[in-house]
């Protein structure tokens, strides 16, 4: 686990024994620190934070003032029988300034070393009650001088919901009481403000009388990439008109592409076909929307068996067929395409150099795989051999796994070219691009991110990279097992070492992959993206703070959620998603339900009207 920021509060728990950091049980006047064991119904452990001391000149360690989150002491090292207290702060006392250093090789545990003279927190002989800590050498064998930090539950805000309750009397008469249930409510003054969740579109649903929609084909990809494939029966949204709305989109084997276009009002069209279904399709077969042409209508492309194939367009808002030959003969699932695999092998349309042109990158067995399209509309063929012998599925390649290794391509210098980042088991691992359109070999950057890390799959620890702070710089967000992490970049292709910003949206607070999905997005309206989530009692909402920081999430619409009084929203079943679909800037929330097309406005009033 990275180290935390200096919001959270976390208890410090001591490896050795499982016991946390705190007072006696009859705290002394002299702060004497001890861990021992807390009594439920007792007094609660002490919780801390750690606030980064401002490194001074000269100074390349990130030293850290630990203080106790209700008293305002500090950890402090003075004593003169190497014991540890807490006492007032005091500017500029090195001898309450600590480093914080992970133990190599065993994710979530550290060594807290005082900034003095490197010794560090150790535990005296074991006492009737309590076990003094104290400051001793150190030792990398010592299991005593290994230390955890635990986060707090998150401070959620939200309301809770009244219900009426039977209660019984002597003469076995019953009333009824108004008491709380275990329902939340959207707390008043939350923002944004969500509408309630209405269904707009009696189609597009999962059942039945909305249309039977099954995804049979690929699904999104769970690290959250812009430009994702899908497969028959998926459902999402795209601006088919170029009205700066969202419309309805989907793909049936027995309809072809349909669409239902925004009315402006928070409402859709009846839907109508786009593109008739292809005698050949296979629900191997993987599809999206892009604008391939540059004219600001996105267009079909498709992986199909024998390659890529794209249909563009008209000015009717109709898909011209894609007859003929592939636009590329390759990145296709069958084997006169490469036998590229949904499950296996990641494939992204990105504007590769800064042309303004979209390409095609993919990640093979043996490694990166790049096409380059003209100003012509066509694609180069493939070379003999990878652009680069690395982020592929062999051994050789590196063992990376679609399941297990997101991978990204994104500017993270702001030369206009893309670059590749990858999370492996090991942490982050990134590839430059040069002048000359050549992809380095990889550099490993970050030891977190990772399975070692505690990462263990894309999907249950979605990954992303967006610029979260306004320096420009591409960061790493990821809702890890402790809760968000941030690895906030430094706009050279490196990263400052990452840090738990915020503890919710993670494992450790009930938050999964079977049941749970989050997003990054600007829901306010500042220009940085904020994090959203479906959860168990609905949307939350953590906004952005600036600096790499969140902060604690909002409950703002009682719906779309995986709890019954929510909804009863299921991941296989329920696509949903965050888009304009009125035009005004604001994102709205969209969910296809059972019944149909459910949708709950943004209703936040600091934008800009037009």
């Amino acid at each position: 686990m990275p180290v935390p920021t200096e919001e959270l509060k976390q208890q410090i728990v001591n490896a050795a024994t499982g016991q946390p950091l705190g007072a006696k049980a009859v705290p002394g006047a002299d702060g004497t620190l001890v861990v021992r064991d807390f009594p439920e119904g007792g007094p609660s452990p002490e919780q801390w934070q750690l606030t980064p001391v401002p490194a001074a000149r000269g100074q390349d360690d990130q030293r850290y003032v630990i203080r106790n989150a209700v008293s305002g002491q500090v950890l402090d090292n003075s004593a003169a029988d190497h014991g540890v207290r807490q006492r007032d702060a005091a500017a500029g006392n090195r001898g309450q300034q600590w480093h914080v250093v992970p133990v190599e090789g065993e994710a979530g545990l550290y060594f807290i070393e005082v900034a003095t003279d490197g010794a560090v927190l150790d535990l005296d002989d074991p006492g009737t009650e309590d076990t003094r800590v104290v400051l001793r050498e150190h030792d990398e064998s010592a299991e005593s001088q290994r230390w955890r930090f635990v986060t707090a539950e998150p401070e959620r805000t939200s309301d809770a919901v009244l219900r009426w309750a039977p209660l019984s009397h002597w003469n076995g008469r019953r009333s009824w009481r108004l008491a709380r249930s275990v329902a939340l409510r959207p707390a008043p003054g939350a923002t944004p403000c969500f509408s309630d969740m209405l269904l707009v579109l009696e189609q597009f649903g999962s059942g039945q009388d909305a249309g039977g929609w099954r995804s049979t084909g690929a699904v999104r990809s769970p690290s959250g990439q812009p430009a994702w494939w899908g497969g028959l029966g998926d459902r999402f949204l795209a601006d088919t008109t170029g009205t700066g709305r969202a419309d309805l989109v989907a793909l049936k084997p027995a309809k072809g592409v349909v669409t239902a276009s925004s009315r402006g009002d928070g409402t859709f069209d009846e839907e109508r076909v786009l593109l008739s279904p292809v005698s050949s399709a296979s629900p191997k077969d993987r599809w999206t929307l892009a604008d391939m042409t540059g004219n600001g209508r996105p267009d079909a492309v498709m992986l199909c068996a024998d390659g890529v194939r794209v249909s563009p367009q008209d000015e009717d808002g109709t898909f011209a067929p894609a007859g003929g030959e592939p636009v590329i003969s390759a990145f296709g699932h069958g084997q006169q395409a490469g036998g590229w695999l949904a499950d296996k092998h990641p494939c992204f349309l990105v504007d590769v150099t800064g042309s303004g042109r979209l390409d095609i990158v993919g990640f093979r067995d043996d490694g990166v795989w790049v096409s380059l399209q003209d100003e012509g509309g066509t694609f180069t063929p493939l070379a003999d051999e990878p652009g680069l012998r690395a982020f592929g599925c062999d051994e050789k390649a590196g063992g990376w796994l679609a399941d297990k290794h997101p991978r990204f391509l994104a500017d993270l210098t702001g030369d206009g070219r893309v670059d590749i980042l990858g999370c492996h088991d090991d942490g982050v691992w990134v590839s430059l691009q040069d002048e000359e359109g050549t992809f380095a070999e990889p550099l490993y950057l970050l030891d977190d991110f990772g399975v070692d890390q505690g990462w263990s799959t894309a999907a249950e620890h979605p990954r992303f990279l967006a610029g979260i702070t306004d320096g420009g710089a591409v960061d790493i967000v990821g809702f890890g097992p402790q809760g968000v992490v941030v690895g906030r970049g430094r706009g050279d292709g490196t990263f400052e070492p990452p840090k738990l910003v915020l503890n919710d949206f993670g494992l450790a607070q009930g938050w999964t992959s079977e049941k749970h999905l989050r997003f990054l997005t600007d829901v306010t309206g500042d220009g940085n993206p904020d994090i959203i989530g479906f959860g168990d009692e609905g949307v939350w909402v953590s906004h952005n703070l600036g600096a790499g920081r969140f902060e604690q999430a909002q409950l703002v619409c009682r719906g779309f959620g995986y709890n019954d009084d929510a909804g009863a929203w299921r991941i296989d079943h329920h696509p949903r998603f965050l888009a304009d679909i009125t035009g005004d800037g604001r994102v709205d929330i969209i969910g296809f339900g059972g019944p149909g097309v459910y949708v709950a406005r943004n209703l936040f009033r600091r934008f800009r009207t037009r």
